[in-house]
C-alpha cells in the first residue's frame, strides 16, 4: 500500500470516501492543479475525480479557481480536519436529536401498550456494577430520584471528586429540599470541602461532619437503597460497586452511618487537638520519604519521633534510632516512659537504639559510602526477618558538634529527596544548634533542598502541648 493509499485511509475515519480522501490529500500536495493533473498524480480515473470534487467544494475542503483549465486548490490540511470534525459534531448532535425523539415516541407507544399487572411481591436485589459509565449512570438516576436524604461516607478526596462530578444532579436535588449529608475525614486544608459545597449548595441544605475513622465506604439514598465498594482507594466510579436495596442490609448501613453521625465533629466547630494533627501528619510518611525535623525542645524531638517509631513498629515494621544529642540509655529510658515496651521490641528485632558512632561518624571520621551501605544491609536484614518495611530517625547533632557540616549537607544531598532504598527517614535537627553554625540560613535552606518534606515540632502556643506543622 502506497503512502497516499495509507494517508487516505487514516482520513476515511475523519468522514472522507476512499476516493475523496485520495483526491483531496493529491490536491494538497499539488497545490493549483486541474482534475486532469490530479487523476494523474493520484492513480484514479478522471471520471471519478470530476465526480469527487464537486462533493470537496460542498464540503469546503477546495476551492474552485476559474480559468481555462478550471483548476481547483486544497485547504490546508489543519484547516480541513478541524472542518471534518465540526461536520462530525454536527451530524452527531442530529442523531442525538433524533434518537431522542424516537425515544420519546417509543415510550409513549409502550406505555399505551403495557398491559397492567396485579401487584408483586418485590424481593431485595444485589447488583454488582464494575464498569465505569455503569456505576455513574446508576448514581445519577439514584440522585435523580432521590426524595428525602443522600448520605455519604467516603475520604476526602473522594468527597470532593464526588462533589465536583455530580454538582448539577446534587443542584437538582436540593431544589427538591433534599438533604445531603457527608461524613468524612478532615483534609490539611480544614475549609476546602465546605467551600467547595457552599459553592453550589446552600449551608442549610447540606451536613459536614468529620469522623477519625472510616471502615468502609458507601452513598445511601433515602435509606432505602445503598452504593457500596470495598476498594481502598479510588472514587465510586472507578472502582466495583455494589447497588442493593435490601432492607436488613440497607438498615445495618444505615445504623452504621447514624451511630458514626452521632460521634462525628461538625466542621464549624471543628479543632485537630496537637496530638490528632501530629499523628496525622506522621501517618501520612511512606517508603522513601527522605524528612527533615527541626526541633524546638527535647520533649518536642521525643514525642514526635516516638510517635513516628511506635507508628511502625505497630505496623510491622522495623525501627532505627541513631543517637547523638542524647545517650542511648536515656533514649531507651523516654521510649519506656512514653509507652513504648523497648526490651520487647528490641528482643524480637523490631526496634534498633544506636549511637552515632556506630553509622555516621566512626573513628572521628565520616564516610558517606559506609553510612549508605549500613543503611542498605540494616533494611535487608529487616527483610529477611520479617518486616515489612524500615523506618529510620537520627540526631544529627554529632556533625555539628564534630564540624562536618559540609560532609553533612553533602550526605543529605546524596539520599536524595526520594531514598534510593524503599524505607522512611527523618533527620532530627535541633534548632537552637542549628542556628550556631556559621551561615546558618545558607545551612538550613540547603538541608531543606536535600529532603521532600519539611516538619517543625514545638509547643503549641495556646494549649503548651507539643503540636508538629508541614513548612
Amino acid at each position: 500500500m502506497s503512502d497516499l493509499e495509507d494517508k487516505a485511509t487514516e482520513l476515511t475515519d475523519f468522514g472522507l470516501t476512499p476516493y475523496e480522501a485520495r483526491v483531496y490529500l493529491t490536491a494538497v500536495r499539488l497545490g493549483l492543479a486541474s482534475a486532469s493533473n490530479i487523476s494523474k498524480a493520484a492513480e484514479i480515473r478522471r471520471e471519478e475525480v470530476y465526480r469527487t470534487l464537486p462533493r470537496l467544494e460542498k464540503a469546503g475542503l477546495i476551492e474552485r479557481v476559474l480559468g481555462r483549465p478550471v483548476k481547483v486548490r486544497a485547504l490546508p490540511v489543519d484547516t480541513a480536519l478541524s472542518m471534518l470534525i465540526k461536520r462530525k459534531e454536527r451530524q452527531a448532535k442530529r442523531e442525538i436529536t433524533d434518537l431522542n425523539t424516537k425515544k420519546k415516541d417509543f415510550l409513549n407507544r409502550f406505555q399505551d401498550e403495557t398491559i397492567p399487572l396485579e401487584p408483586a411481591h418485590e424481593e431485595s436485589h444485589f447488583i454488582l456494577i464494575s464498569e465505569r459509565d455503569a456505576v455513574t449512570s446508576r448514581i445519577t438516576s439514584l440522585i435523580g430520584s432521590a426524595e428525602r436524604a443522600i448520605d455519604v461516607l467516603d475520604s476526602s478526596d473522594n468527597v470532593l471528586r464526588f462533589i465536583m462530578q455530580y454538582t448539577e444532579d446534587l443542584e437538582k436535588a436540593r431544589c427538591r429540599n433534599v438533604i445531603l449529608r457527608v461524613l468524612t475525614e478532615c483534609p490539611e486544608d480544614e475549609s476546602l470541602i465546605p467551600e467547595t459545597l457552599e459553592k453550589y449548595i446552600p449551608s442549610t441544605s447540606f451536613s459536614l461532619k468529620y469522623v477519625q475513622d472510616m471502615p468502609s465506604r458507601y452513598i445511601l439514598f433515602d435509606g432505602s437503597e445503598a452504593m457500596i465498594t470495598t476498594s481502598k482507594g479510588g472514587t465510586f466510579s472507578d472502582s466495583k460497586c455494589l447497588w442493593t436495596d435490601d432492607g436488613s442490609l440497607v438498615g445495618l448501613i444505615q445504623s452504621n452511618f447514624q451511630e458514626q453521625l452521632r460521634s462525628a465533629q461538625d466542621w464549624r466547630t471543628f479543632e485537630r487537638t496537637p496530638s490528632e494533627r501530629m499523628t496525622r501528619v506522621l501517618n501520612q510518611l511512606k517508603p522513601r520519604d527522605h524528612v527533615i525535623l527541626v526541633y524546638d525542645s527535647p520533649e518536642a524531638k521525643r514525642d514526635t519521633l516516638f510517635s513516628y517509631i511506635e507508628q511502625g513498629l505497630e505496623r510491622g515494621q522495623a525501627a532505627k534510632y541513631v543517637c547523638s544529642e542524647e545517650s542511648c540509655q536515656a533514649i531507651r529510658e523516654a521510649m519506656n516512659d512514653f509507652g513504648l515496651d523497648v526490651s520487647k521490641y528490641e528482643k524480637i528485632g523490631a526496634l534498633g537504639v544506636m549511637n552515632y558512632t556506630d553509622i555516621y561518624i566512626r573513628d572521628g571520621t565520616f564516610s558517606i559510602e559506609q553510612t549508605m551501605d549500613s543503611w542498605e544491609r540494616l533494611y535487608e536484614e529487616a527483610m529477611e526477618n520479617g518486616f515489612n518495611g524500615m523506618r529510620v530517625t537520627g540526631e544529627m547533632a554529632c556533625f555539628i558538634d564534630h564540624s562536618l557540616v559540609e560532609d553533612l549537607i553533602e550526605y543529605e544531598k546524596a539520599l536524595h529527596t526520594i531514598l534510593d532504598i524503599p524505607m522512611t527517614a527523618v533527620c532530627a535537627y535541633n534548632a537552637d544548634s542549628l542556628a550556631k553554625v556559621d551561615k546558618p540560613i545558607d545551612v538550613y535552606s540547603e538541608l531543606v533542598k536535600a529532603h521532600g518534606k519539611v516538619l517543625f515540632a514545638g509547643k503549641d502556643s495556646t494549649e503548651g502541648k507539643i503540636e508538629i506543622r508541614i513548612a
